[in-house]
């Protein structure tokens, strides 16, 4: 596939096909992917492929601890302490887009909650992703990491699979390493829903906006 149109295609998948992914195609794109670049060929990628029944036992551990009110702490911050323009204003464009498509009012606080949850089940896709590294790499090696993973997105588009991208799963590190057996020296950088897409679902009609090339470059001849 044309890499250009590959890149369009891409999107955030929240519904899946009760449909398992052949593990030749998951083995095709981690194959791929490995081939992104890295600081003096670290490579710090350590990939976990969660299905069948440890994922329903993992996903379930956290949907538990999250709807008891416990909010988690990942192993690094994501997200800005606090936000200012015009990120602000793209966060919020970004959530009243998804709960518009769904019809859920502001004020529905139980649905909103629910459709959080979805986040920890990895969207009830057949696969979920699990991205860890040693917590000995730098800033550096997180940039190493966003290459691998978008190589990993854009490799499942080019094989008929869909994905959506989750730091919300960074939020329970000790529930999935515990329940997994990685040591505490693992950072958990964020988690991925793996499968096939729903096309008649409505949540996944609906795309975000992104920035004209002319907004966010400059040329110095």
């Amino acid at each position: 596939m044309n890499i250009f149109e590959t890149l369009k295609k891409r999107k955030s998948v929240r519904a899946y096909l009760d449909q398992p992914v052949e593990k030749e195609k998951i083995n095709h794109m981690l194959d791929a992917a490995r081939h992104s670049p890295s600081g003096v060929n670290t490579q710090p990628w350590q990939v976990a492929v969660i299905m069948g029944k440890t994922k329903k036992r993992l996903q379930s551990k956290i949907e538990t601890a999250f709807r008891a009110g416990n909010k988690g702490k990942a192993n690094y911050s994501y997200y800005p302490t606090k936000w200012i323009e015009p990120y602000k204003s793209r966060r919020k464009e970004c959530g009243l887009l998804m709960y518009q498509t769904l019809h859920i009012d502001r004020k529905d606080t139980q649905r909103q909650i629910d459709q959080w949850a979805a986040n920890y089940r990895a969207f009830d896709a057949p696969v979920m992703l699990l991205f860890f590294m040693d917590d000995q790499m730098q800033t550096g090696s997180y940039i190493d990491y966003g290459m691998f993973i978008q190589s990993v997105m854009l490799t499942a588009v080019d094989l008929g699979l869909a994905t959506c991208p989750q730091a919300s799963i960074a939020d329970y590190p000790e529930i999935i390493k515990s329940e997994l057996g990685y040591p505490d020296n693992k950072i958990l950088l964020c988690g991925m829903a793996l499968g096939y897409e729903d096309n008649k679902a409505v949540i996944n009609s609906y795309r975000t906006t992104r920035e004209n090339v002319e907004s966010f470059t400059e040329y110095f001849d």
